[in-house]
């Protein structure tokens, strides 16, 4: 059922356009904006469009919501692999206002809003839905360094969704001590493609030990394509092979 996906944390893919704007150090490899240029749409940047979608793509979630309910199984449902729900565009507003209604018909999927812009999470939803979203409706953020940590968490724990995550992916640093409160899932990745950032191992497992303490879900998606651990018989981290 579904767009199958290689990503590993969830069950399929569905975008409500292409396209979006960088924002921070984490998007400097967009593997969304790579894949994006190599098929010929030009969707990214502040003066580019967004691609949009016909009729039958947006019937694809009705059609897995109805074998939801045959088969008994929910699906976890990653929107957007190739853009971010929270970009506040007035020529995007038809398509999040069609999304909100999508969301609203297929109570079987759960949809994994995952967002760099938390600050635009609350204006751009739903007057109805600032008391508590639909229960199907889980929100994250990303945060691939401290300072996005500290910036974004906050704004997502003011969101009353069923589900908050945080995808640090790609880790660039060592996050050190952080506020979990609130925050009920984390998935941690390394880099991957041309011109990967290196990724520590020590810095999921503290995470990870983190996030054991404080009974929050942690998944570890990937070591990415420059893992690298520390090595005490050479006092300094090596890549592994």
């Amino acid at each position: 059922m579904g767009k199958q996906t290689s990503i590993a944390w969830t069950d399929a893919t569905f975008n409500p356009w292409w396209g979006c704007t960088r924002v921070s150090p984490g998007c400097e490899h967009c593997y969304a904006e790579a894949f994006a240029k190599r098929v010929g749409q030009k969707v990214w940047g502040v003066m580019a469009g967004r691609r949009a979608f016909g009729e039958k793509h947006w019937r694809e979630p009705l059609l897995w919501n109805q074998r939801s309910s045959l088969s008994g199984k929910r699906w976890r449902v990653f929107c957007a692999s190739m853009a971010d729900v929270f970009e506040d565009r007035r020529d995007l507003e038809v398509e999040r206002a069609r999304l909100w209604d999508l969301i609203e018909r297929t109570p079987r999927l759960d949809w994994q809003l995952l967002t760099k812009r938390p600050e635009n999470i609350n204006r751009l939803i739903p007057g109805d839905w600032l008391a508590g979203m639909p229960r199907n409706v889980w929100v994250g953020t990303t945060a691939e360094d401290r300072q996005r940590w500290d910036e974004r968490t906050p704004l997502l724990r003011g969101v009353d969704a069923a589900i908050r995550f945080v995808s640090v992916e790609p880790q660039l640093q060592d996050l050190g001590d952080v506020d979990l409160s609130g925050i009920h899932w984390i998935i941690v990745g390394g880099e991957s493609g041309a011109g990967a950032r290196s990724f520590h191992v020590e810095w999921a497992l503290n995470l990870r030990s983190q996030c054991r303490a404080a009974g929050v879900a942690f998944f570890l998606k990937q070591l990415g394509a420059r893992p690298r651990v520390w090595c005490d018989d050479h006092n300094a981290p090596h890549d592994l092979d």
